[in-house]
């Protein structure tokens, strides 16, 4: 790890300390121990399993992903991601991106270090100390905002006011009965600060590790998807598409249905890691497969154009 000699990491490691590094989860210290041992890390083990070694991109699919100026969905070391600012951006610069949304989460989801408005302040002013210094690569203000029980938005509606892309996700009571799920998001569709609908079943196609070492995967939230969807064009809504391979969210049937309804889309990565912003091929394979038009991809448009889309 930079910064942390291998007596330093050894040392980490023989005495459980790894979790109080900045930015270090207990998934991240397992990965770390695990690699330090030689093991390929299970985590990564698992994502390759199921989304295949990556293969070049190629057709309709290299051309969509060709057209992606940027990301809208992107976590740093200030909540749960484990890259500074500034290592993000470099990253997506490398993949030729001219921008990215920063994203990270919301003050309610504790157990991902969420931001609260004093915290988001101060990323502002970071933010904007970046832009000045990666021009003309632009780094985006944003949120991945928790969509609360009632459906409002868990951050002050002054801060949100100010940053250019909203992601609305639902974290909590995923089992909630259909009903009380599509209220509570067609609520936060129709709040006039959502940009874009995260990850919208909140499904894991991989699970995430239980206490007892299984793996169980996570199933779609219920929810009217007619009606949602249709809430998303009424209000000018985005639907991610969600490139995570242990997401890979919407299902088929349910972005086959939002192109129907004549959804607006971000293709976008939830990546928490530089090299998971190379994921976006993921969710172009998926677009393609279910003819989602090149023109209704926000991210495809120039900076100025998708704020001024956000800031309507």
């Amino acid at each position: 790890m930079d910064g942390l000699g291998a007596d330093q990491l050894d040392l980490k490691i023989r005495t459980n300390t790894l979790k109080d590094l900045k930015g270090v989860g207990p998934k991240t210290a397992a990965v770390i121990v695990e690699a330090h041992q030689g093991r390929v890390p299970e985590y990564l083990a698992a994502l390759e399993e199921t989304s295949g070694a990556a293969q070049p991109l190629e057709g309709d699919v290299a051309d969509l992903r060709a057209a992606l100026r940027g990301d809208l969905h992107v976590h740093s070391d200030w909540s749960d991601g484990g890259s500074p600012i500034r290592e993000m951006a470099e990253a997506a610069i490398g993949l030729g991106h001219e921008y990215m949304a920063l994203t990270d989460h919301s003050p309610r989801l504790t157990v991902a270090n969420g931001l609260s408005p004093a915290r988001l302040e101060q990323q502002l002013d970071a933010v904007a100390a970046l832009n000045e210094e990666l021009a003309p690569f632009r780094i985006l203000t944003g949120i991945e905002c928790d969509i609360n029980v009632d459906g409002s938005l868990d951050q002050t509606d002054e801060l949100l006011g100010r940053l250019d892309v909203v992601v609305a996700s639902v974290h909590s009571e995923l089992r909630a009965d259909s009903k009380a799920m599509t209220a509570r998001m067609l609520a936060a569709v129709a709040n006039p600060h959502t940009d874009v609908l995260g990850h919208c079943t909140g499904r894991l196609v991989i699970g995430r590790r239980q206490r007892n070492g299984t793996q169980k995967p996570r199933p779609e939230s219920a929810f009217d998807a007619e009606a949602v969807f249709g809430a998303c064009v009424e209000h000018g809504t985005a639907v991610e598409i969600n490139s995570r391979p242990e997401r890979l969210d919407p299902p088929r049937r349910l972005l086959n249905l939002a192109v129907d309804i004549g959804c607006e889309f971000a293709i976008d990565t939830d990546a928490h890691a530089p090299g998971q912003l190379d994921w976006q091929g993921n969710g172009c394979e998926r677009a393609v497969e279910c003819g989602v038009p090149v023109e209704r991809v926000v991210n495809t448009w120039p900076a100025e154009q998708l704020r001024a889309w956000t800031a309507r």
